[in-house]
């Protein structure tokens, strides 16, 4: 029969070595998720374009703006800043667009736009123009249901 001393000592091999075990399969677990999650499925559509200013149906795919004279000037200017979707939602007219524009280069560091502001303000107003809609628009598609 062993010793307890001989047993004592014997345990803490057996903790060590089921420490380094778990740590090692921990570590193996962490680099399999990495690997697999950089495996990109067949059936899986990248979503980096390969051309990011590929037009559909008279839209800019990556920034769902309208395709018409100044385009390129606003998506190089506008969308470095903040999203299209926030320009396609502000129809303005053209004094209020370069109110706007204004107030971004007084106090949003907005650069000196240059020439091409006449060309980015013209492409809002032409394509973006102000819309009387009251307060709200109202709510379409919607299945309502009954409160009990």
């Amino acid at each position: 029969m062993p010793d307890h001393k001989s047993f004592w000592k014997n345990s803490r091999k057996a903790y060590r070595f089921l420490i380094v075990l778990c740590g090692v399969a921990f570590i193996a677990a962490i680099l399999v998720f990495y690997i697999k999650g950089d495996k990109v499925d067949d059936n899986y559509e990248d979503v980096v374009e390969k051309d990011p200013n590929r037009i559909e149906n008279g839209i800019h795919v990556r920034t769902g703006l309208i395709d018409a004279p100044g385009l390129t000037e606003t998506v190089n200017n506008c969308t470095t800043c903040h999203s299209a979707k926030l320009v396609i939602q502000n129809r303005m007219s053209k004094a209020r667009w370069q109110a706007t524009i204004r107030w971004m280069q007084e106090t949003q560091n907005l650069w000196d736009l240059g020439d091409q502001e006449d060309i980015i303000v013209n492409y809002l107003v032409t394509n973006y123009p102000p819309q009387k809609k009251g307060r709200r628009q109202s709510l379409s598609d919607v299945e309502w249901y009954t409160l009990k």
